[in-house]
Order: C-alpha cells, then structure tokens, then sequence
C-alpha cells in the first residue's frame, strides 16, 4: 500500500511538472501595488483563497483581500456584474455563463465524498446506495448495517458547484428528495453532519477532517491520492473566473496561486495543484 501511495503522489507530482513551470514564488510582484480585491463564491475555494491573502497582506499592508462564499452560482453572478474581481465556481462555466465575457482559471483538482458522523459505524456505502438514500428509499442506518436510527438527509442549494458535481457524477442525475435539509457551505454541512449522529451530507474532499467520517464509495476511500490518481471518480476542478482581462492586482493574485507558494497553499488545504491556463 505504501508502495502505491508513493508512486500516486510522484505521478501527481509529474503531471504538475510536465504541464509547465510554476510562476516563480515571488511576493515581491505585490511591492508598491495597493487597493482592494474582492473575491466570492464557490465556497471550497474558501481556504486556499485565505491562505494567499494573508501571506499577501502580511506583506503589503496596503492590499486588502476580501473573501466571501455563496456558492459557484454566486460566484458566477458576481463576478459577472463586476461586484467583485473574482468569482469562484466548483465547477465548469456553462455555455451561457461563458457568454458573459468570463475567463476562467482552473487550479486545483478536487473530490466530492459522502459524509456521515463519526461514530457511525457504515465503513463503506455503494453508488446505489448513495441513490437510494437521497431519494428517500432507504431510511434507516440499519438497513444499510448500522444500527437502528432514521437517516436526516443534508445537502446544498441549486447554486453550488458542489451540489452539481454531487448530483450529476455520484446520484447519476437522480432527483433529491424533498426532505434534505438544506447547508448553505461546505463548511456548514461539515457543522451540520457532526452534530447529527443520523446524518448524511457530502463535501469537498478538502473540508473532510476529524469532525466527520468519509465512508469508502465502492470500497475506494475518497483521499487526496485517490482522487489525483483517478482512483476515485467523484471528482472536479476549482475555477477562479474573472470579467475579462483582470486587472493588475487581480492578475498579480491569480498568478501567486500558480507560484510554488501558491501549489503548497493548495495541497495544505487538501487539493491538488493544477498549472493553470485561461479557458
């Protein structure tokens, strides 16, 4: 297994490299600029963007970052109305978002996962399981094994990216039943999911830590290797999108999340880096 582990993160590590060299991890790029940039959407971007912003920041008092979530829809309409400088969706612009004169810029592989309590003692949940949950056909944790307790469905609004990815890769298109309780955020489901011992909901694989409990999917266990690898099929890229050519601090920004800083900020907020190039 180790052996396995290893060979994924060189290969990861490789596919980053061949694509293209990194933007030189300067932060010397930001001396003498000033004023203020605005960021909102997708909301599993949320800890890369603050990662870069306060390394930014700390080093140019007179920059000011501002982050936001909202989901990719919020992202999208933002951005696009010019309210903010970059709007962040977890997903691909659709045809007639891209009409919008948005450019996008991809830079970091993500994965989405099921999510229970982590006292549950469900280990290992099948695509058609995960179906029939969301639709309301099974119930009870028992009759998945675990022990006798009604299932409280969790998951997001229609504007997030990662309720799209969700739906479309993992429910294969299926409906959601009614009576999911709606999260506005990755980080509000993982709230939500932890204090519900009968819960189910679902995340970015970077917001997954110790307060919940990622189950297998098809016995394959949604990790950052298993995603970069493609072992694990639930998976996506994050988007930065901007109205047009971006400014010089907006650019100054997008170019410091390709920098070498910018691929560690990346990985210690559980997703792979991407070379970056505009759609």
């Amino acid at each position: 297994m180790m052996l396995k582990i290893s060979f994924v993160r060189l290969m990861a590590i490789l596919t980053l490299l061949m694509s293209g060299p990194l933007i030189a991890d300067d932060l010397s790029t930001f001396d003498g600029m000033s004023g203020q940039l605005s960021i909102a959407g997708g909301t599993a971007h949320i800890p890369v963007m603050k990662r870069a912003a306060r390394k930014i920041m700390g080093h140019n008092s007179n920059i000011r970052i501002t982050i936001a979530g909202g989901g990719s829809g919020v992202g999208v309409q933002q951005v696009a109305k010019e309210l903010v400088d970059i709007g962040n969706t977890g997903r691909a612009l659709k045809n007639k978002e891209m009409s919008l004169g948005l450019k996008s810029y991809p830079f970091a592989i993500d994965g989405v996962a099921v999510i229970l309590h982590p006292e549950n003692p469900v280990d290992d949940l099948s695509q058609q399981q995960i179906i029939d949950i969301y639709q309301g056909k099974i119930t009870n944790w028992r009759e998945l094994g675990g022990q006798d307790r009604q299932i409280h469905l969790f998951s997001r609004d229609e504007a997030s990216g990662t309720r799209s990815v969700f739906t479309k890769k993992l429910l294969n298109g299926a409906q959601l039943a009614a009576s999911a309780n709606i999260v506005p955020s990755n980080g509000a489901m993982k709230t939500a999911v932890s204090q519900d011992f009968g819960a189910i909901g679902y995340s970015s694989v970077g917001y997954i830590d110790e307060m919940v409990k990622a189950p297998a999917y098809n016995h394959i266990l949604p990790s950052q290797e298993a995603c970069a690898s493609g072992e694990y099929p639930v998976v996506r890229r994050l988007y930065m999108n901007t109205k047009g050519t971006p400014n010089s601090l907006t650019q100054a920004f997008i170019d410091y999340i390709y920098s070498k800083q910018g691929a560690e900020h990346i990985q210690a907020s559980g997703y792979i880096a991407l070379q970056g190039a505009v759609h």
